[in-house]
């Protein structure tokens, strides 16, 4: 530990002056030592690993509040060294401490939702470029309408803005250097899946990208972790269960070793194998498409609580089963999808899979769909980074799938002047807007901050492949009754963690491979998946450094599903790094303090990917009766194009899979190409 008293710098007297625990002016990591109690030190929170916030590589003070407008200019500003410490060697992959959406890359636009940003903005500069199409976005679905644009028009001119620092979207790509090797982990969006089978359309970039999906066996080593004894986990915590303890297996799957060793009681025991091996039938005489509509409007806790009369420990154990996909818990998802999620409790109900009323996407089942699945080291981000060499080919060196994995993107290059193709970050859109009447133009205007100036472009055409919630805002003049569906698509929010530690012994002494932590701030802690891919190699060794993956979902029980969303929404923006920190050590010291596991000695690397606004909603019969009845849904209406504006993003499909973003950017070059053929 760097000593709270360590000198810092000369006064005005030229003489050296000592930081001391008490002066405001010292630096962050003099103050942060000064604020750790002794249990902090215990969990390492007082250690010297990298853990700071970046605003695009200029590094600032962690868990503020939302900058106000009078700051906004003065932050974007500093975009400007953030691009310049780029080309000096900063990269947007390796910063760690909070990414996704971290700070410097909201702000201007939560000022804009609150009426505020134009109140304090200055007029727009001119940049006198043109472009044949600008994209607002540079997350998959906007990488991938740039490209399909190309593809039919070679030589058009494209440019691309994002507020974030890094492109890719929510495919993020977290990167932790440690003797001189380079460890990968996903910070978003994981692995080429989804619960349908991916479009023709979908399946033909992946393929026209270099990826083989049907290789993948090749790249996982499936057998790595079954060869050392590691399975599945589960802890209970003494707040939830009544007692802290780690028990190999699932018993939820009324593993007898796993319920044997848990804290449950005798008759939570036999209620959780009453309902996972009893034949019960709540709706006897009733038709396979009735008994699916009644369990389309019941939530499977009220399945559990009022037809099957568990004990509440039971209830507690299912809770958080549904987090990675719904982000809410099982309070507010449908008996029916937990029915397709293969949850127990409907073994004697003569269920097909036919897809019920309102059935929810991920919980519908497709043997093509399942075994469509990939996983790179970095997730889909490598997708993101094909995206960028077909488009920029000097940004990114190599010519395959495998390389692209260690490949270093040269960020300096994707914003080049004369280059066809423009990918401009740290800029976020303020304001879209055609050149005349919708009807009529043949140009839009797009005005977006960057180094604290607003600035403005012109495109023959405009991809909208942000989030739909901010469409409104940016561009005011579509219809009215488009911009209140687009409010509709309440984001998940979500957090993804990824730790590096010295070695996994841990891990190997428990006999666990992941661990499911329903108790904890956490949703689960798993060890990173055992993929090599051209050059990158997982380690093979328990004695070697790994990343371990941690998730979150900001679930509120007790509230409809939307307002869960927003409620952690709120609660994410201002959860302080420091308290994610403590939290990621707490649980990691909890689950695998008993293998050894010393998180102020074994914890090298912590990179935090906040998501408030993270997976796109997906409808739910509980609440959304248009889903339920088979109406017309918000998406359709929110995608529907105007004037020279299409719109994109996996919201545009009410669908958070990477096909669905492809496919709405595929399908927003075509309404545009169609304006001028």
């Amino acid at each position: 530990m760097r000593s709270p008293t360590r000198r810092i710098g000369r006064g005005a007297s030229g003489a050296r002056r000592r930081a001391t625990c008490g002066d405001r002016t010292a630096p962050r990591r003099v103050r942060r030592a000064c604020s750790v109690t002794g249990d902090d030190r215990e969990l390492g929170l007082d250690r010297n690993i990298t853990r700071r916030d970046f605003l695009d590589g200029v590094a600032i003070a962690i868990g503020g509040a939302v900058v106000g407008p009078h700051a906004l200019h003065a932050a974007s500003a500093r975009r400007g060294a953030g691009r310049a410490a780029m080309r000096d060697g900063t990269y947007p992959p390796a910063l760690t401490g909070l990414r996704g959406s971290h700070v410097g890359s909201f702000e201007a636009l939560h000022a804009l939702r609150d009426g505020t940003f134009w109140k304090h903005a200055k007029a727009p500069v001119p940049t006198h470029e043109e472009y044949d199409l600008i994209v607002v976005g540079a997350g998959i679905s906007g990488l991938a309408a740039a490209h399909y644009f190309r593809a039919n028009r070679p030589g058009a001119k494209v440019l691309i803005l994002d507020n974030h620092d890094d492109f890719g979207g929510h495919a993020k790509r977290n990167e932790f250097i440690y003797a001189g090797e380079t460890h990968i982990g996903y910070g978003g969006t994981q692995s080429i899946d989804s619960p349908s089978p991916y479009s023709p359309v979908a399946k033909a970039l992946i393929a026209e990208l270099g990826i083989d999906v049907a290789s993948y066996g090749k790249a996982l080593d499936s057998a790595l972790y079954l060869s050392l004894g590691l399975k599945p986990g589960f802890f209970f915590d003494a707040a939830t269960f009544g007692a802290d303890r780690l028990v190999v297996g699932d018993p939820r799957a009324a593993d007898p070793a796993a319920l044997a060793a848990s804290p449950l009681s005798a008759t939570a025991r036999h209620d959780l194998e009453r309902l996972t091996t009893e034949r019960l039938d709540p709706f006897p005489g009733l038709s396979v498409a009735v008994k699916k509509a009644k369990l389309a409007r019941m939530s499977y806790a009220d399945f559990l609580t009022h037809v099957w009369k568990v004990d509440p420990a039971v209830v507690r154990l299912y809770r958080k089963v549904p987090h990675p996909l719904f982000g809410a818990g099982i309070d507010v998802v449908p008996a029916q999808d937990a029915y397709g999620l293969g949850l127990p409790g409907f073994q004697g109900m003569g269920l097909d899979d036919v897809p019920g009323p309102g059935q929810n996407w991920d919980s519908r089942k497709s043997e093509e769909a399942e075994s469509y699945y990939f996983h790179f080291p970095d997730g889909n981000a490598t997708i993101a980074r094909l995206l960028v060499r077909s488009l920029i080919p000097t940004a990114i060196p190599g010519s395959t799938a495998a390389d692209v994995v260690t490949a270093r993107a040269d960020y300096a290059r994707l914003d080049e002047a004369g280059s066809d193709v423009r990918i401009r970050l740290g800029s976020p859109v303020m304001r879209v807007r055609h050149l005349g009447a919708p009807a009529k133009a043949k140009r839009v205007e797009v005005t977006y901050l960057q180094n604290g100036t607003l600035r403005s472009a012109t495109g023959g055409a405009v991809v909208l492949a942000c989030w739909h919630q901010v469409i409104p805002y940016i561009c005011p003049e579509l219809p009215t009754a488009q911009k209140t569906a687009m409010t509709f698509e309440t984001k998940v929010p979500l957090v993804y963690t990824n730790v590096l530690i010295r070695d996994w012994t841990a891990f190997q002494r428990l006999g666990v491979r992941s661990v499911a932590t329903p108790g904890l701030w956490h949703d689960s802690v798993s060890l990173d998946m055992p993929v090599s891919v051209g050059s990158y190699r997982h380690p093979r060794s328990p004695t070697q450094p790994i990343v371990l993956h941690l998730n979150k979902s900001l679930a509120k029980p007790g509230l409809p599903i939307r307002m869960q969303h927003l409620a952690g929404r709120t609660e994410l923006y201002t959860t302080p790094f420091d308290t994610i920190e403590r939290n990621v050590r707490g649980d990691l010291l909890r689950v695998l303090g008993a293998g050894g596991f010393d998180p102020a000695r074994d914890i090298l690397g912590l990179t935090v990917n906040r998501w408030p606004h993270g997976y796109a909603y997906q409808y739910n019969s509980l609440f959304d009766d248009f889903w339920f009845e088979g109406a017309e849904t918000p998406c359709e209406v929110a995608r529907r194009p105007f004037g020279r504006l299409a719109v994109a993003n996996a919201d545009a499909g009410a669908y958070s899979y990477t096909d669905a973003a492809i496919d709405h950017g595929h399908r927003a070059v075509q309404e545009i190409l169609r304006l001028d053929p």
